[in-house]
């Protein structure tokens, strides 16, 4: 498979069976088209015989980067922001070359996991710097890891497929630290005092929909596994 160019209903294909059977040409036309992107990348790195390891390792520093960029004055979030918006490319694009080289395991699955976890501690780590509350902080990061090992935990307990996409997915982590970056740093730059306001709420608006996404996560899982 590594000479081979996958067409994008092969790859869609395989990219499903490594993610609960969610078939990508199904989903709605923003999320196709992100993966739609990532595959392209993914077989230009391909080509150029990148590992997926090595682009889960950057995206890994991109997310690392976030808390010590984030309080640089002037434009600190933005910049942060950017490397946020840069770890999810990757994040996305490491999977992208593991299918079209035929390199998937299961060890590169945990290290993948791993990554995101890392990533959004750092994420987290930053909203803090900001001056987001660390109990909420906390929160946030804790229902989001039991998100994550609610899922893993069906899955070894016989549950098939992904079981239910819910609004606490790491798509909406993404997007929570991408555009609550952005907001916080444009309200800084009205004023400053205004940063700290801002990151909470956005703290806050994670909490809600990873704890929203894990009840519907235990819904689903309960209908596949009674």
């Amino acid at each position: 498979m590594a000479g081979t160019r996958l067409d994008w209903d092969e790859y869609a294909t395989a990219w499903a069976r490594l993610h609960g059977d969610f078939d990508p040409r199904r989903a709605a036309p923003a999320v196709q088209g992100w993966l739609r992107f990532a595959y392209q990348i993914g077989h230009l790195l391909g080509r150029l015989r990148v590992p997926p390891t090595a682009v889960t390792v950057v995206g890994t520093l991109f997310c690392v980067v976030v808390p010590i960029t984030v309080l640089r004055e002037p434009g600190g979030p933005f910049i942060a922001a950017g490397f946020v918006l840069l770890a999810a490319v990757a994040d996305s694009v490491d999977g992208a070359v593991a299918v079209v080289t035929g390199r998937t395991s299961r060890l590169g699955y945990v290290y993948d996991s791993v990554a995101d976890r890392v990533g959004e501690v750092a994420w987290l780590i930053a909203f803090w710097l900001l001056g987001a509350p660390g109990a909420l902080v906390v929160a946030a990061g804790a229902l989001s890891w039991l998100h994550e090992y609610v899922r893993a935990r069906s899955v070894s307990a016989g549950m098939r497929e992904i079981g239910a996409v819910t609004v606490g997915e790491r798509p909406s982590r993404v997007l929570v630290a991408l555009i609550g970056l952005l907001v916080t740093g444009a309200a800084r730059l009205i004023q400053f005092d205004l940063g700290a306001g801002t990151i909470t709420v956005v703290a806050a608006i994670w909490v809600l929909l990873a704890g929203f996404g894990l009840v519907q996560l235990l819904g689903a899982v309960r209908r596949a596994l009674l």
